[in-house]
């Protein structure tokens, strides 16, 4: 029968026993005072016991031994719903939370600082997981899938089954020493000259290397790197020269230039997506919403600076 106990029965023995009449425990709890009796009256069937005792006259009622027993289980209890209805109206206000997001290097470094100090203003307690592959996103589409990620960072076309948001288009610009000469890097003139870069296993160095092979230039590379730090120390080193989206450049970096290439490559897609099968924490909306907003100021931004 104790499954039929509910938090009214607890409220009520509460408020009679704080304020020593029926009378005023309905007011408390805006109920009439025979609602209050039949709680309490309920509340004791159910225990098997009675939790008051009812002297004749003015007298208020007395919780008996097993009515101060129960009180106290019944404080505990009622606090834990109470928080519980509290950290449940922070969830769904997305001021907690925590979110577990598929990233990759250049978005880690350039977007993901600025997003998470904004999100962060706003939700302090947000608490955000990463999982960075630089190699294949084929790996972070299976984790999304599988519900391991939350959101998950994507390149090119997003698979129709995918929930997602088009962060924008990420140009590739030359990376070259601060003292190259002026102007665009001419795309036919890195024939034979030497480059750095990503590995070809890469999906941001496969997207260059067919580019520039469908433009009849051999790319020749002398050193290849998952880093993007690596890659842009070696430019400065005067090791070679870099084709790289944009948001893989550091630009703070006084030892490199960026140029425009000519002719221009075709940009990398860059979204966001998720899983549509799957309910998440409403965070989620707000992180998405602040990254493409800093998506796009760090891409205007950066095309402002390239020469």
């Amino acid at each position: 029968m104790w499954t039929d106990l509910s938090t009214r029965h607890l409220l009520a023995l509460r408020a009679v026993a704080a304020e020593g009449t029926f009378g005023r425990a309905a007011q408390r709890l805006g109920f009439t005072q025979s609602a209050v009796s039949q709680q309490i009256a309920a509340l004791e069937h159910l225990v098997g016991q009675p939790l008051f005792d009812r002297p004749q006259g003015p007298r208020a009622p007395r919780l008996t031994p097993a009515g101060e027993l129960l009180l106290g289980h019944a404080e505990a209890l009622i606090d834990r719903f109470e928080t519980a209805e509290h950290d449940l109206d922070r969830f769904a206000r997305g001021i907690t939370g925590t979110l577990t997001i598929g990233t990759f290097q250049s978005i880690s470094a350039r977007l993901l600082p600025m997003t998470l100090r904004e999100l962060h203003a706003e939700a302090p307690d947000v608490e955000i997981e990463l999982v960075e592959d630089d190699i294949a996103g084929d790996l972070r589409l299976g984790a999304l899938r599988r519900g391991e990620l939350d959101l998950a960072f994507l390149i090119g076309a997003v698979d129709p089954d995918l929930a997602f948001v088009d962060l924008g288009a990420d140009p590739h610009v030359a990376l070259v020493p601060r003292d190259h000469p002026d102007g665009s890097v001419v795309l036919a003139d890195l024939a034979g000259h030497p480059m750095v870069g990503q590995p070809c296993g890469d999906t941001c160095g496969r997207i260059v290397d067919d580019q520039l092979e469908r433009l009849g230039v051999t790319p020749r590379y002398a050193f290849r790197s998952h880093d993007n730090g690596a890659v842009q120390g070696m430019v400065a080193a005067g090791v070679g020269i870099a084709i790289m989206p944009l948001l893989a450049v550091d630009p703070s970096d006084a030892t490199i230039s960026v140029r425009a290439t000519e002719p221009a490559l075709e940009p990398r897609r860059l979204s966001v997506a998720w899983n549509p099968l799957r309910t998440l924490p409403p965070i989620a909306t707000r992180f998405v919403d602040i990254v493409s907003e800093v998506c796009r100021r760090e891409l205007s931004t950066g095309l402002s600076a390239v020469g």
